[in-house]
């Protein structure tokens, strides 16, 4: 898989939501999108990520922006997750993980000593034309959000 740039068309999914529907990232055009990519619900770094970008929303809906989050957990446990933590945006259930491959954040990880696959910690800004305005992989969860805001300065 070629490495996604800024200015590439970002790539287009349908994904479940934790509202019940499906999300088609096409809908979307006009409107700019933080994708962020979180390994777990309900985990320390997870927390910090998805409740910095709870406490940014006003910012982040104030520049015709919207957030969703991706995971490889299923509607369920983002429904909880959401729920315990009040959180205002969509997350969606990536649990064939098959966007987070078409964006590069499905790779291999270690703890442990131990090697296996899953979510690199990531979000992409994409503007209203559907393509990368920014990327940021690897990104720190209390860092992600900063980012973010200032990509859709």
């Amino acid at each position: 898989m070629s490495e996604l740039k800024i200015g590439d068309p970002a790539p287009t999914f349908e994904l479940p939501a934790d509202t019940g529907g499906t999300v088609k990232l096409e809908d979307l055009r006009g409107k700019r999108v933080v994708l962020y990519f979180y390994p777990k619900d309900d985990t320390s770094g997870c927390t910090t990520q998805a409740c910095g970008f709870r406490d940014a929303y006003p910012i982040i809906e104030e520049k015709n922006a919207i957030v969703l989050g991706v995971s490889p957990d299923g509607v369920k446990s983002h429904q909880k997750f959401k729920t315990k933590y009040n959180l205002p945006f969509i997350l969606l259930a990536d649990e064939e993980h098959s966007v987070a491959e078409a964006y590069g954040v499905w790779q291999e990880k270690s703890m442990y000593g131990k090697k296996y696959m899953g979510i690199v910690r990531s979000h992409f800004v994409i503007d209203e034309q559907g393509n990368i305005a920014d990327m940021q992989v690897k990104v720190k969860p209390e860092e992600s959000v900063t980012q973010a805001l200032a990509a859709l300065a």
